[in-house]
């Protein structure tokens, strides 16, 4: 290193001189990357080791210093963008300015300097003052990656907590409690006590609304033999709503993108194979994403096995990913298909609604999704700074690309028909000519 090291510890730990501090997003390690509601395509990052953290490595060294290298290193292997050491060694210099509250008086510019910096202002802190500077530095520099806010340092609660909403469980909800059953209700049983309370709600409150959802949602798992086994064995609930509307549409509201929602998309649309359906309704609107890790196996009974389905871009490379699964025998009837979209449909769902427009599976109708195209992964962090704490990094991993070619990010995709156009039922009765759809496609929209 050029510069005297003693004298750098000297400028840091005194913190003379005036540096320009530039606005930098402040946070707390442990607030949730989902808990204003946003969502994200999830990958379970493996490297082919323990995953578990090993403290003996970094025994006979500082583990502070090491959990800061082993996150500069995950950074710039993984973060999609590729960063240069001045860069991300200026974040951790504007990181370290936010928690201090002053200027440090040095510009590091490579991990090493880093290293360096982050000694001289932990040298006199207490073993909990350096737990929650490290913890705090590293999710303040891994937020204020590109995207801004989807990177974050997460607890052990954290990843338990991602876990859950990935899979589509609810530790805190009872289902049978929610409709006023029990485990030894039968289905007509449960039927009855959700036909009872629904009577008794007000639908025109948001309040009414939202216990009417509650209970929609315990119905729909509770009333299917396979979600109900499933959510009897793990609390995972169902993430595909089905329902006919006479004389021959079948539509199907897929919530979320979930491990367990192409075997139950597959299910539902065996029920319905021998019934006379013509005309198909795929809903996303509202689906926050989830497990990418499906959609080669979802998009295969629509666009066919061995297609190209979508792509992601990472450090300048892009990916084609393909279909690992063929045509649905169950699907193949129907040769009218809309497919809902709007605002708060986002990742995964993003990358299905711009797949099913490239390959013209159907009509997308509604408006501009949210354009949440990122694709992350927890990655565990195997330095202990903290024996009762384990950490891992959800890390934007890759940027999903839509139809065009454009990144969803910040641009979502758009649909076939908008329905802010005031002609959009007329647009959508050229290009399907069955007026009864129509009619259900508007009731729909309508009701959202």
């Amino acid at each position: 290193m050029k510069e005297n090291i003693k004298n750098i510890f000297k400028k840091i730990s005194g913190g003379s001189g005036a540096s320009k501090i530039v606005k930098i997003v402040a946070v707390v390690v442990f607030i949730s990357a989902i808990s204003v509601g946003g969502f994200f395509a999830l990958k379970y990052y493996q490297d082919g080791k323990n995953a578990k953290a090993d403290l003996s490595a970094s025994q006979n060294k500082d583990a502070y210093i090491e959990f800061i290298s082993e996150i500069w290193d995950t950074i710039i292997q993984n973060h999609w963008e590729k960063q240069t050491d001045d860069q991300l060694a200026n974040l951790y210099k504007l990181g370290s300015e936010k928690l201090l509250g002053k200027p440090v008086d040095f510009l590091p510019k490579n991990k090493d300097e880093v290293r360096v910096m982050v000694s001289a202002i932990m040298k006199d802190m207490d073993v909990a003052k350096k737990k929650e500077f490290t913890a705090n530095l590293t999710d303040i520099v891994l937020a204020n990656l590109k995207p801004f806010g989807r990177s974050r340092l997460f607890s052990k609660k954290q990843q338990e907590d991602l876990k859950n909403t990935v899979e589509n469980r609810d530790p805190t909800a009872d289902l049978y409690a929610t409709v006023g059953a029990d485990k030894n209700s039968t289905k007509a049983e449960i039927e009855k006590k959700y036909n009872e309370k629904v009577k008794t709600i007000d639908t025109t409150t948001p309040e009414g609304k939202t216990e009417l959802a509650k209970l929609d949602r315990a119905k729909v798992t509770l009333t299917a033999d396979d979600t109900r086994n499933a959510y009897d064995q793990s609390g995972v609930e169902s993430t595909v709503i089905t329902k006919i509307y006479p004389p021959d549409i079948y539509y199907m509201h897929i919530t979320k993108v979930s491990p367990q929602t192409f075997e139950e998309f597959q299910k539902r649309a065996n029920d319905v194979d021998k019934k006379p359906l013509t005309s198909l309704i795929i809903d996303l609107r509202g689906n926050i994403g989830g497990a990418v890790d499906i959609l080669p196996y979802f998009l295969g009974p629509f666009i066919g096995p061995n297609s190209y389905g979508y792509e992601f871009f990472h450090q300048g490379e892009y990916t084609p990913y393909k279909t690992t699964t063929g045509w649905l025998p169950s699907l193949v009837k129907f040769n009218k298909v809309v497919i809902l979209i709007d605002g708060e449909s986002q990742s995964s769902a993003e990358v299905m609604a711009a797949a099913f427009k490239k390959y013209n599976v159907g009509v997308v109708v509604g408006t501009h999704t949210k354009g949440w195209g990122t694709i992350e992964q927890l990655m565990p962090i195997k330095t202990i700074i903290d024996p009762k704490e384990t950490y891992s990094i959800l890390m934007v991993h890759s940027l999903t690309i839509r139809d065009d070619g454009q990144p969803i990010e910040s641009r979502g995709v758009d649909p076939t028909i908008n329905i802010g156009d005031k002609d959009w039922t007329k647009q959508l009765l050229n290009r399907i000519n069955y007026p009864t759809l129509v009619d259900v496609v508007r009731s729909l929209i309508n009701k959202k």
